[in-house]
């Protein structure tokens, strides 16, 4: 499928640029990123564990498991266009003790190999760990490519652990921590350049645990993913009118760190927004809501997420502004809700 075409300037007398809507960084100008987090910290885990292999279906390439196969051809499978063929393989393999990390694109697996993850990888419990490119609204090129709800299919799983990290530190913390694991872990990946953004926070990732990054008594900020990239982005901004918003990172979506979630939503007089890049049915909104209610909690609650629709197609920045989840658009809201 040959990319689309932006023209990024319309004068005459300057080159014709041209933006990607498949491979369209995340990054804003000027951020740091790391190239191919997810690759190269499953090198160095694989350096310890033989018994790790690599999978995809024709993208590796485009989901960094590229940088695996150059340092191992020999444990690295590529299963051409056929994504069924890919989990059911990894299933296989994994019975017979491998560890096999399979990369596609995150519409694929939640939706073209849905029932083969179900039935031969979740339903036997078997260790393998499926890491998923263009997650939510990571790609412009419309509902074909744009896993929009994929957390509520998966989460949804019996068996299947449910990571979406934030940053490029995060995923090279995150994947020896999920070759640790024993049993299926369905992970969010971020790829190629990846922003670098928990460093300033002194972050470590543990498996099951969410983090608070800031403190505030206005708000607090619930998020996962690229979503708590933005977070910490709009917390700024709204500091700038002099409202302090906390912001609760939570990566693991199942299981869901209980205790920290509900104490963070306990403290009085402060509302809670959760903040997610997915569909607002089903995903880690509607979870929190749901954990919240069970614990007889009931702070006054904001949910910001994608519409339940089809999103259009078209360049990232201008998505995530239409759709809500630009740090400039979760900072207007809350100020609109304060």
């Amino acid at each position: 499928m040959k990319p689309e075409t932006t023209n990024a300037t319309t004068a005459p007398s300057k080159p014709r640029l041209t933006t990607s809507a498949m491979i369209a960084s995340i990054a804003a100008e000027g951020q740091a990123t790391k190239p191919a987090p997810f690759g190269h910290a499953l090198i160095e885990v694989a350096r310890r564990r033989p018994e790790i292999v690599g999978m995809t279906a024709d993208l590796g390439k485009y989901t960094d498991l590229h940088v695996f196969a150059n340092e191992f051809p020999d444990r690295h499978y590529q299963m051409g266009m056929a994504e069924q063929l890919l989990f059911g393989s990894a299933s296989g393999l994994a019975s017979e003790g491998f560890i096999p990390f399979v990369t596609t694109y995150a519409v694929f697996a939640s939706r073209r190999a849905y029932d083969f993850i179900h039935q031969t990888i979740a339903g036997e419990n078997r260790n393998v760990k499926i890491a998923c490119a263009l997650p939510g609204l990571t790609s412009g090129y419309g509902p074909s490519h744009q896993a929009t709800e994929d957390l509520a299919l998966l989460r949804a799983m019996p068996n299947m652990t449910v990571i979406d990290p934030c940053d490029a530190l995060e995923i090279e913390q995150v994947v020896p921590a999920i070759a640790e694991h024993k049993g299926p872990v369905y992970m969010r990946l971020l790829r190629g350049q990846v922003p670098l953004v928990l460093d300033e926070y002194g972050y470590e990732f543990e498996l099951g645990k969410a983090t608070q990054l800031r403190d505030g008594e206005d708000i607090l900020i619930i998020s996962s993913g690229l979503l708590t990239m933005r977070a910490l982005e709009a917390a700024k901004l709204l500091a700038a009118d002099r409202i302090k918003a906390a912001v609760l990172h939570v990566p693991t979506i199942k299981p869901l760190d209980v205790e920290t979630i509900v104490a963070a939503c306990r403290k009085p007089g402060r509302a809670v927004v959760v903040a997610e890049n997915h569909s607002v049915i089903g995903g880690l909104g509607e979870a929190i809501a749901t954990l919240l209610m069970r614990a007889r909690v009931y702070p006054v609650f904001h949910h910001i997420g994608l519409p339940d629709e089809f999103l259009a197609a078209g360049a990232l920045p201008t998505l995530h502004d239409r759709y809500g989840i630009s740090a400039s658009a979760i900072s207007n809201s809350i100020k609109s809700w304060l």
